[in-house]
């Protein structure tokens, strides 16, 4: 018992529960601590969103403990049973990218890295810097050298590509290679931060962390644990990065040659013998000059000379060889920083049939001038792609340019509205705005909103470059089924920026504007970031009032109740959800809305009775509790469908409201109808947490 009253031990709760908070469940129980925060403090206690503060919650609880130990009861009866973190995860090891069967020489570099491995651990990060410039096979290197190391890192090898992505994206990538699924994995940064490091704690890892920027892009990236090593990968040496630094520098002659005979075989090698010294002169030693020389390796290179930019060479010589088809989509695909090339967009941008753009892509893959990423898909090396773009606007023109952007933008923007449609047909939210690409089901749709997650993002910032309005707040508008289903709040946060701003800018005071506030304030809200999203939601609120549009104006002020929940400012969140439902009663038989007000009301009956519920005013939170409940079991004359999901989550909410009052027999046969309610719904994570519950109500006290 003595345990569970320690100033550690209730932070460890705490810590574990605001961890747990990207699932519904997850919400729930935050907001269940909440309350019994209230009852042991005597007080409103605002919810801790730092570690200082969660600290110093701690503290108070455990200060109030000790004075009173009867107020020990309600907290004990809470984190006895309390669901702190869904399992870490299957434990499916992943696996580094395939390394090139060309690789040749390094063995300087991978003795200093066998050393460095097998260094005694000392409390200090097991971390290696390969660094070199670009082309130089610093990452084949990593590739290389980590499949040697199977043995000795059982538990997986997970590979990141830090190109384009911010340390919680990148951390989100760590945790899913770990085995999390995605509502496992909490939406903070410092949430993820501190469960990779739960999960990295008694496994032995390599980590290999591609592209990297910057210190403190690696950062939060790094684990203390004994048996994890963590290889860098980086242009340059990184300042500030406590590792061993190994730089990595052009291949010798021979080894050059070597690797030549390996990429086309000796007899190639040895025809060749005429010209190859101006090949080797030519590619100076880098990896990469030296593959994209390989088929070309009977013809003197145009330039003969030694260069001190042999990839900026190879790149040039490739290029010259291109038909012209394929020449074409290298510029043009390359005048923005798309995460992936497959054909769908690849067609769009030079106006040819898939199949036909499927065939270019192979031909600069060929080339050396796209490396894939995944089957059907491709990626430009930030040198490729500077050449490319630089090579655009000399031979096609800025008219052609901005077209060829354009036909991109517009491929995402109706991919977009699409799979939003199809994903969330039944919400307001969902733009109505036609498209042409079709899913054949619901988690079709989500799963080609989150795949292409970045390349909407880059596609929001094109469009608000060139200009393009309508498109910016036509594409942050579909991105909401993927908010609300798959969340990946941390990818699309630059885009939604973008959209308010717009909106602020250009659509003032209308349902566009209040829309995308809304949005903004979602993904705020779920990364913590409650500050700023309290201000968002009050401009949605604000820009639908303004628009007339009652529903919406409803829909931000509730949202900015069930904020208030997460804050454990109850009194606050219930006084959102009255004023909420004022605002619904102003929408007439025949107004917009009106077909959702039935339900719009049932929602508010149940977020009510949640906060009521905090505050421990039982009976009030029953009655709410109970009309909610009647309308999802489709027992009333505005809805005889029933929604065995939010049937669940009411039922959940009455059985807490009985337990806090120790009535579990009452409780328990609520609990046990939520099971049955959820048989046939995929939620795991609830029917965990109604385990969880349905514990307490059988365990004796």
């Amino acid at each position: 018992m003595m345990d569970l009253l320690s100033a550690g031990a209730i932070s460890a709760v705490l810590t574990a529960i605001g961890g747990g908070m990207a699932t519904e469940a997850g919400r729930w129980v935050w907001e269940s601590a909440g309350g019994v925060v209230r009852r042991v403090a005597g007080r409103e206690v605002p919810a801790p969103n730092t570690p200082g503060q969660l600290e110093d919650v701690a503290l108070l609880m455990h200060e109030r403990l000790r004075a009173d130990p009867r107020l020990a009861e309600p907290w004990l009866r809470f984190a006895r049973h309390v669901p702190t973190t869904a399992a870490l995860g299957t434990r499916r090891r992943a696996r580094l990218p395939e390394a090139p069967s060309c690789f040749t020489d390094r063995d300087k570099v991978i003795k200093l890295l066998d050393k460095e491995v097998a260094r005694p651990f000392d409390g200090r990060p097991r971390v290696a810097l390969l660094h070199g410039p670009e082309g130089i096979g610093t990452s084949t290197l990593a590739f290389h050298w980590g499949w040697r190391q199977l043995a000795r890192f059982p538990d997986g090898q997970p590979y990141v590509d830090l190109r384009a992505l911010t340390p919680e994206a990148a951390l989100g990538e760590l945790l899913r290679q770990l085995g999390l699924e995605e509502a496992e994995i909490p939406h903070s940064a410092q949430d993820r931060q501190a469960l990779f490091r739960d999960c990295a704690a008694d496994r032995r890892l390599l980590v290999v962390l591609d592209h990297a920027r910057s210190h403190a892009q690696v950062e939060p990236l790094l684990s203390t644990a004994p048996g994890v090593f963590t290889v860098v990968v980086a242009g340059q040496p990184l300042a500030g990065l406590g590792a061993l630094r190994i730089p990595v520098g052009p291949l010798a002659r021979r080894d050059s040659v070597r690797m030549l005979e390996r990429l086309v075989g000796e007899p190639a090698v040895s025809v060749a013998r005429a010209t190859l010294p101006a090949v080797l002169d030519r590619c100076a030693g880098s990896p990469y000059a030296l593959r994209a020389a390989a088929p070309r390796l009977a013809t003197r290179p145009s330039g003969t000379q030694r260069t001190d930019a042999p990839v900026q060479a190879a790149i040039e010589d490739s290029y010259r060889l291109l038909a012209p088809g394929a020449a074409r989509l290298h510029r043009l695909a390359g005048l923005r920083n798309w995460p992936a090339l497959d054909a769908a967009l690849a067609a769009r941008i030079v106006e040819t049939h898939e199949a036909e753009a499927s065939r270019l892509l192979e031909q600069l893959a060929e080339a050396v001038l796209l490396d894939q990423t995944a089957p059907g898909r491709y990626r430009q090396r930030p040198s490729v792609r500077g050449h490319a773009e630089r090579t655009a606007g000399a031979v096609d023109g800025i008219a052609a340019c901005s077209a060829a952007v354009a036909r991109a933008v517009g491929h995402y923007r109706d991919l977009a509205v699409g799979a939003a449609r199809a994903a969330l047909p039944e919400s307001w939210r969902t733009p109505t705005e036609h498209s042409a690409v079709t899913f054949p089901t619901k988690g079709a749709a989500v799963a080609a909103l989150a795949a292409e997650a970045p390349a909407f993002v880059e596609a929001v910032r094109a469009a608000e470059e060139f200009g393009d309005r309508d498109t910016v707040v036509l594409l942050c508008r579909s991105l909401w089924p993927l908010q609300l289903k798959a969340g990946r709040h941390d990818v699309l946060l630059p885009a939604l920026r973008i959209g308010a701003r717009v909106a602020d800018e250009h659509f003032p005071g209308t349902r566009t504007s209040g829309a995308l506030h809304a949005q903004l304030a979602h993904s705020l809200t779920e990364l913590r970031h409650w500050d700023e999203a309290e201000g968002e939601a009050l401009a949605a609120a604000r820009d639908e009032r303004a628009a007339g549009h009652l529903r919406g104006q409803a829909s931000a002020v509730e949202f900015l109740g069930l904020l208030r929940l997460r804050q454990w400012r109850f009194p606050d969140a219930y006084d959102c959800f009255e004023e909420a439902s004022a605002i619904l009663d102003g929408i007439g038989p025949q107004d917009e809305g009106a077909a959702d007000l039935p339900r719009a009301r049932a929602l508010l009956e149940r977020h009510k009775g949640r906060a009521l519920g905090r505050l421990d005013r039982r009976q009030e939170a029953v009655a709410h509790l109970a009309t909610a409940l009647e309308f999802f079991r489709g027992r009333t004359p505005g809805n005889s469908t029933p929604e065995p999901y939010n049937t669940a989550r009411a039922l959940t909410d009455l059985a807490e409201v009985h337990l806090v009052a120790s009535d579990t027999g009452t409780a328990l046969p609520l609990v046990d109808e939520a099971l049955t309610a959820l048989e046939s719904e995929e939620a795991e994570y609830q029917v965990a947490l109604l385990r969880t519950l349905r514990e307490r109500c059988v365990t004796p006290e």
